[in-house]
């Protein structure tokens, strides 16, 4: 019984490797993807740091943007503002619309911050750029989709760009290389517990 079970195993993980493989032997292509990573639960800027962690594992050059966030202090922000201080980090630093009530003002400051996004997707040093929370200056109506789009698609072609936050339009998804939606199942703020140092900040 043990020998026919291990049989079994063999066999579908020769198949398994040989549809891996041919995956791999097909992918002949090199360039710098778009990855957005949107949908309703917690975990899509947490996941675009972690490519960041792994971009500087290879000595790669980084670039973060941050919209909406920058009023409360965040533990990724002071670990590179402290041990990668060379890492371009730039913040819209209004913090949540609820809490600015100000359309005109956030708008400024979403331009401002968008033309030093455009720099860093300009920049062929630069290996992975970082648009934090972008998809919501578009649902806002903050900045045109068409500044978006355009400088996304003529960036440097080996860089890669990871954007963040709910929705992002059908435009945006259609550019991008790699789409993954996070879906909220639970999440421990609606059973009143509060936001934790180090997992949600």
């Amino acid at each position: 019984m043990t020998r026919d079970k291990n049989s079994k195993h063999k066999a579908t993980q020769q198949k398994l490797k040989q549809q891996v493989d041919q995956g791999i032997a097909a992918a002949t292509e090199q360039r710098g993807v778009c990855i957005l990573l949107t949908g309703d639960g917690k975990g899509k800027s947490s996941s675009a740091f972690g490519m960041v962690m792994r971009s500087l594992g290879y000595g790669h050059k980084v670039g973060i943007v941050q919209f909406i966030k920058g009023k409360q202090l965040s533990g990724e922000e002071i670990f590179i503002k402290e041990k990668y201080p060379e890492i371009p980090f730039y913040q819209m630093g209004t913090g949540f619309t609820w809490e600015t009530q100000d359309r005109e003002a956030d708008i400024a400051a979403a331009l401002a911050t968008w033309k030093e996004a455009e720099k860093l997707l300009q920049n062929a040093e630069i290996n992975l750029v970082v648009l934090d929370e972008l998809t919501y200056m578009l649902a806002f109506d903050y900045l045109t989709e068409a500044s978006i789009i355009t400088a996304i698609q003529n960036r440097p072609k080996q860089q890669s760009v990871i954007i963040t936050g709910r929705g992002g339009g059908s435009a945006l998804r259609a550019i991008a290389d790699t789409v993954a939606e996070v879906k909220n199942i639970k999440h421990a703020y609606d059973f009143g517990v509060q936001a934790q140092k180090g997992v949600d900040f």
